[in-house]
């Protein structure tokens, strides 16, 4: 076997070059190791030319105490003529452009989320108990109330009386949150603070209409998955963005599941069982998973019944763990699914017959 070293810059001419260079010499594959997003250049030049194989560091590590650039490079080019290298999930670019976009907004949220609790820090150092009354602080009327606090307003009656909506018949209480020991240095930092808020919100907004465009192929699978207890828009959009719509690439649902850290590892020596974590994987697909699961088990469980007939039925029903039916109705014989408890886990279900089974 050949074997030719040549050093290469990071720069786009010189990434040309490379390209030019694979290419005189006949190759069809290629690896390379992922680094931080410094990969993300010379894989988006070679993708479209061969088959690029990007490989978890950690998977290839060479023989420690002999590490340089060029015998790593030589370690990774030995590994893949022996098929021994992993390769990374790479989605196609539009996947890749959606990913883009929910991260950044996802970054942008907890931005925002960090602002909010700031804003809630400062009340609690001027000893302004609002967030015991008003459940958002940062709504319609605790906006109108901070606005006021930042203009340099610090009269309670009159802070109260800026209450909107349900929080109306809430005066009396609201005045005596809004007692406490407010200075010009609070309104000077609750201001800056309400500044930082404004711009956030508006690039989240911008950053959810981008979304909706870049994601209309992905349309159905979006809305596919929101059929998932526990799952919403935004968390469809992320999920679609992190797994793609090819499930091909996972061979079972286990596979997907261990490649997004979302069950445990596997430890046996001598005959015992160790205690292993999750590893380190995709945090953004696993937070979104987190979230999701938080949600569901927060969730009553939702019944939904599908029909083959065109008769009038009660489309969908909720019911409690431990019911062991669910109640519907329908006004002709048809066939049914539905999911039921059965003690420990929902079970698909399928029943047939003009009366639901006693």
């Amino acid at each position: 076997m050949k074997t030719e070293v040549q050093r290469f810059g990071t720069t786009t001419a010189e990434l040309l070059r490379l390209t030019e260079w694979l290419s005189q010499a006949a190759c069809t594959h290629v690896a390379m190791e992922s680094t931080s997003v410094y990969w993300k250049p010379v894989f988006n030049l070679l993708e479209g030319s061969f088959e690029v194989v990007l490989a978890n560091a950690w998977h290839i590590k060479a023989v420690p105490g002999r590490k340089t650039d060029v015998k790593d490079c030589e370690w990774i080019a030995d590994l893949l003529a022996h098929g021994l290298i992993r390769a990374s999930f790479i989605p196609p670019p539009p996947i890749r452009d959606l990913r883009d976009l929910t991260r950044y907004r996802k970054s942008l949220v907890r931005d925002r989320v960090k602002a909010n609790n700031r804003v809630h820090t400062l009340l609690e150092t001027a000893n302004l108990k609002l967030a015991n009354v008003v459940s958002d602080v940062l709504g319609v009327s605790g906006r109108a109330m901070l606005d006021a606090l930042a203009a340099g307003e610090t009269d309670p009656e009159h802070l109260a009386k800026l209450a909107r909506g349900s929080l109306i018949p809430k005066v009396k209480p609201l005045a005596e949150a809004l007692c406490g020991r407010f200075t010009s240095h609070h309104a000077f930092l609750l201001g800056q603070m309400l500044t930082q808020l404004d711009p956030l919100a508006g690039l989240i907004a911008r950053c959810d209409v981008r979304i909706l465009e870049v994601a209309k192929p992905f349309e159905p699978e979006i809305q596919r998955l929101q059929t998932i207890v526990g799952v919403g828009r935004r968390a469809a959009e992320v999920l679609v963005s992190e797994i793609g719509v090819d499930m091909s690439q996972f061979s079972t649902a286990g596979h997907l599941a261990s490649w997004a850290r979302s069950c445990p590892g596997n430890h046996e020596s001598a005959g015992k069982r160790r205690s292993v974590g999750t590893g380190t994987g995709n945090n953004w697909l696993r937070t979104v998973l987190l979230e999701c699961a938080w949600a569901a088990a927060h969730t009553p469980a939702r019944v939904t019944w599908t029909h083959n007939s065109d008769a009038s039925v009660s489309v969908e029903d909720r019911n409690e763990p431990g019911s062991p039916w669910p109640t519907a109705s329908w006004s002709s014989p048809t066939t049914c699914s539905a999911m039921v408890w059965t003690s420990t886990i929902w079970e698909p279900i399928t029943l047939t017959g003009s009366t639901p089974p006693s």
